[in-house]
């Protein structure tokens, strides 16, 4: 069974842990503790702390159970996650959202996966399957004789774990208490019930609480890194599990010639042909110190012979006409560039990357939510000329708002659309939308676009 809920997934498996590190599209994975309705939120903060505590009191043997299932797991995957990543120093994204983003990754590495409060990225909880009674008495380190109330549960020292615990907050439970308050709570209970010590440095354990409107959970990491630390990258620049995710919608099949004429440090590139090695890839930026990046991550990766680097503007790409299969970009446009100028570029940009795809081929791009609301004003009459277009249905409604096509421009904040529209007539007829997904990339979103080509451009 899959439940699957905003920014996170839910599933039971019986991997092994070599098996679930192989996992791409998650940021992290946690064994599941809890997982409930949200809590009842009211003006009497003792009540609401109360309820919080329930959390750990509520089922000692349910608790005591998936922590063995922890220490088993580690007990098999040994020092493997705590191998240096001093090699790995994330630059700046060409924004501001994702500077900010690489200096918490970058801390993340260094503090053993600290959960950041404002971080929206997709993890996945493992379900651990729920014991009977008497399977507990068997497999549970809880003594039976001190199974209720609040003592601490000790045998023979085998539970005196050293925890931390990592609180995210967000909707009206945010708003009554604040994530220190609960986590402190949470942990004083922790150490009543199981008699464990609390360590906020360098804990043998973290117990990771989200609550928002829509549910309550707990969890356990269970790597110390997060998945998306990928090992045969030195320098990451675009999130790798977003770069994945890209190359996921690509629809990449052997012997595909797939390009990314802005590659930046090549983290697309990197992921796609670690996943579908049997595809041909062309990498191209403006930039020497970017494709000197990429080199050097190619060649840690060992891709030498499957990734090419050339040179070149997107405006004005060296390549023949309909010579690829797919071209997947993040387009590098954010608050610390001047959006009514250079979003101009967005049409050319498009035309370049139209005609170097072949009919039937696919574009995927990741986008800022301006560049977003800029882009609906660009594909509108494409769509208006195009009566079958595919659309994927999304739980974002503005994700959803850009394949709903009226015919009538909207005007956005700063004149950005207005500043799109007015530059030139701007019809991609051969391109037809195939779909918008949000994602998130820390404190702020953004979107991954999919289209298709489905004619020679200026033939239709």
């Amino acid at each position: 069974k899959v439940d699957c809920v905003l920014g996170k997934v839910f599933f039971s498996t019986g991997a092994v842990p070599a098996e679930m590190r192989k996992l791409k599209s998650g940021e992290r994975l946690f064994l599941l503790l809890k997982k409930s309705a949200p809590l009842a939120v009211s003006r009497n903060k003792g009540k609401i702390l109360h309820e919080i505590k329930s959390l750990v009191t509520e089922e000692p043997k349910y608790w005591l159970d998936v922590v063995s299932i922890w220490r088993n797991f580690h007990g098999h995957e040994g020092k493997k996650d705590e191998v240096s990543q001093e090699n790995r120093s994330p630059v700046k994204r060409k924004s501001e959202e994702e500077t900010n983003t690489a200096t918490k990754r970058q801390k993340t590495e260094q503090v053993r996966e600290t959960v950041c409060e404002e971080c929206q990225a997709a993890e996945r909880c493992v379900v651990p399957e729920r014991k009977s009674d008497q399977d507990c008495c068997k497999t549970s380190l809880e003594d039976p004789s001190k199974s209720s109330g609040e003592k601490p549960i000790v045998n023979n020292g085998q539970l005196s774990f050293s925890f931390r615990v990592s609180c995210r907050c967000s909707g009206a439970i945010a708003k009554m208490l604040p994530s220190q308050e609960i986590g402190r709570a949470v942990g004083i209970a922790l150490m009543k019930q199981c008699g464990w010590r609390a360590d906020l440095r360098d804990p043998d354990l973290e117990i990771f609480v989200h609550l928002n409107d829509i549910h309550t959970v707990v969890g356990i990491p269970l790597f110390r890194l997060p998945l998306a630390n990928r090992e045969y990258i030195k320098t990451a620049g675009l999130r790798s599990t977003i770069a994945w995710a890209m190359a996921s919608l690509a629809e990449i099949s052997a012997g595909a010639f797939v390009l990314d004429p802005m590659c930046g440090l090549g983290t697309i590139l990197l992921e796609a042909a670690k996943e579908w090695p049997e595809a041909y890839y062309w990498g191209a930026d403006i930039s020497d110190s970017q494709l000197e990046g990429a080199d050097v991550n190619i060649r840690t990766a060992g891709l030498m012979d499957k990734i090419e680097l050339l040179k070149a503007s997107v405006k004005a790409l060296p390549l023949p006409s309909e010579s690829f299969d797919a071209v997947i970009s993040d387009i590098p446009f954010g608050k610390k560039f001047k959006i009514t100028k250079d979003i101009q570029l967005l049409p050319d940009i498009l035309q370049e990357m139209e005609r170097v795809l072949r009919v039937g081929g696919t574009i995927v791009l990741l986008l800022s939510q301006d560049l977003h609301k800029c882009m609906d004003g660009i594909t509108k009459c494409a769509e208006n000329d195009s009566p079958n277009v595919i659309s994927d249905d999304t739980s974002e409604p503005a994700a959803a708002k850009a394949l709903n096509v009226d015919g009538n421009s909207f005007s956005l904040v700063n004149g950005v659309e207005e500043s799109c529209l007015s530059s030139r007539p701007m019809c991609f007829g051969s391109l037809v939308p195939d779909g918008v997904h949000g994602v998130s990339l820390g404190k702020t979103d953004a979107f991954i676009y999919k289209y298709r080509k489905i004619s020679t451009a200026g033939n239709r």
